[in-house]
């Protein structure tokens, strides 16, 4: 049986923008537009070219795309104006991209309220805009904007706008659940009576994630005719976010009925870059990506439990519904207060450590980790700690340094511009090859210093260390009083592009920060294969 084709416009750059807190450089939107691309998807939406000066700049240089159609977004022309009298339309118009996808109100009570226009301008708008588009020789698309909402209220109306830009040349009519509200059983009913009033046109799905729901409100889509989904790369968007399709296009390409049914631009060898491409994006954001996100996320492959990591050694099937290299990722068993000697076996051998299953020191290496978790210490998510712990459990770990000492100083005072400022200023003795070394440091917090304190002189290691960055610190209290024991997580990286998290816990904040950082070193040295 043939399968039919299905469409995928990714609108990171320009809806996923809208989210709180990021702000793509244009140099950002070019890694990302040439990840998407090497994805296989069929539009990547760059922008609003003349709305801001990164997107005009973007446009004027965007990289050469291999498969991808560089689409342009913008709104039809503003009321009252032609065309020719638009400043802001003709920078879209004028934009060097394939496409141009154009939002417009279907709603009837916008049209009312918000545009204050007859209802017939704004459709001769709508069609207006979309013919210029394709005189200009682009491919047009329309986004109908709060559609499902203007179909609830006046479905007539509604379908007149969707009618007027198929009639000018829209190639694709994207019906747009702007709020994020819809439920998926009534955006499945109106996309199939809309096919039925538009039987030849192409109809497309652009949902916002208000109700956790867009995933679901396009797949409901796609299976009452639409050809096109719209979303962003994790889910990206204003609010609560788009469409995410990095959950969608797994599966699309791994579940039924839609691998049976429908056929993307997207390759099994391409699909197994998501997890990558997904983590660049948080790379690109600076942020920690998010641990359970289904299909792609650290721990979306994660097994904790002894009795499920019993089963996942013999059938991976039993609590996996995927293989996790299809997307690109990893099954992980982890090693905690719950686990059994099973998760053990498997979290050493992903750590690449060779014990015999009845050695007797792994009993004790699992009664440790056991009695640690009970103290606070966590290794769900601290994969470089446990690995030092299970190796020097196993007399693997190399005699790198010992530290003698540390102190930490922070004084408020004022600089020589006479401002108040706080200065911290840590002093650490360590041990190297029989030899003691005082070093000090000073950083922006107790922790910074102690960082800088510690990497200054390693003797011989230091030079291993020059690319070991510190990325994301997190503290938590275990307990209340003021005697709280506190977690530090620390995540660090190198040059290589490599990331591992090591953990500390203490009654003291700054001893449990250095018990991490002091972990990141040594696994630094181990993973590097610095002999002692």
């Amino acid at each position: 049986m043939s399968k039919e084709r299905l469409f995928l416009f990714d609108t990171t750059l320009r809806d996923g923008a809208q989210t709180q807190g990021v702000d793509f450089s244009v140099e950002d939107k070019r890694q990302i537009a040439l990840a998407l691309d090497a994805l296989g998807l069929d539009y990547i939406e760059g922008g609003w070219p003349g709305a801001n000066p990164t997107d005009t700049a973007f446009f004027a240089d965007h990289p050469p795309l291999k498969r991808a159609r560089f689409t342009a977004f913008g709104m039809t022309k503003r009321a009252g104006r032609s065309i020719s009298n638009d400043p802001s339309f003709a920078a879209v118009l004028d934009a060097d991209a394939a496409a141009v996808c154009l939002v417009g109100k279907t709603w009837d009570f916008q049209v009312d309220v918000a545009l204050e226009i007859p209802r017939t301008e704004n459709v001769d708008g709508i069609s207006e805009s979309i013919a210029a588009v394709k005189a200009k020789g682009r491919e047009p698309l329309f986004d109908a904007e709060h559609f499902f909402d203007g179909y609830k209220s006046n479905p007539e109306y509604a379908l007149a706008c969707l009618q007027a830009a198929q009639d000018a040349g829209a190639r694709w009519l994207v019906l747009c659940d702007t709020n994020g509200g819809t439920m998926p059983e009534d955006v499945y009913e109106i996309v199939e009576e809309v096919k039925t009033e538009l039987p030849q046109a192409n109809l497309g799905i652009h949902a916002h994630n208000d109700t956790e729901q867009a995933v679901a409100v396009s797949l409901a889509a796609l299976r009452a005719g639409a050809r096109q989904i719209q979303g962003t790369l994790n889910g990206l968007g204003e609010r609560c976010g788009n469409a995410n399709l990095c959950s969608i296009l797994p599966t699309l390409l791994l579940k039924e009925p839609y691998a049976q049914l429908f056929e993307t631009g997207v390759s099994p060898d391409q699909l197994a870059q998501i997890t990558r491409t997904s983590r660049l994006l948080d790379e690109i954001l600076n942020r920690a990506a998010n641990r359970h996100a289904p299909y792609v996320g650290p721990s979306a492959f994660a097994h904790k439990g002894g009795l499920h990591s019993s089963a996942m050694l013999k059938d991976t099937r039993t609590y996996e519904h995927v293989p996790p290299e299809t997307v690109g990722n990893k099954r992980k068993i982890l090693v905690s207060d719950q686990a059994g000697r099973s998760n053990l076996m498997s979290r050493l051998a992903d750590a690449g450590i060779d014990v015999d299953a009845k050695d007797p020191r792994l009993a004790a290496l699992l009664e440790d980790v056991k009695r640690r978790e009970f103290l606070g210490y966590t290794y769900d998510g601290a994969e470089a700690s446990f690995e030092l712990l299970a190796r020097r459990a196993l007399g693997k770990v190399p005699d790198y340094f010992d530290v003698d000492s540390f102190r930490v100083i922070v004084e408020k005072r004022h600089n020589a511009l006479g401002r108040q400022v706080t200065v911290s200023e840590a002093t650490v003795r360590v041990k190297v090859d029989a030899e003691i070394l005082h070093n000090v440091g000073t950083g922006n917090g107790p922790v910074d210093a102690l960082d800088d304190a510690l990497r200054k002189d390693l003797g011989r290691y230091s030079a291993h260390l020059a690319d070991l960055e510190l990325v994301d610190y997190k503290v938590r209290i275990l307990n209340g009083g003021t005697d709280a024991v506190t977690r530090v997580m620390v995540e660090s990286k190198d040059g290589k592009g490599a990331r591992w998290s090591t953990v500390g816990v203490s009654e003291n904040i700054v001893d449990a920060s250095f018990e991490a950082l002091v972990d990141s070193i040594y696994y630094k040295l181990l993973r590097d294969g610095v002999r002692a």
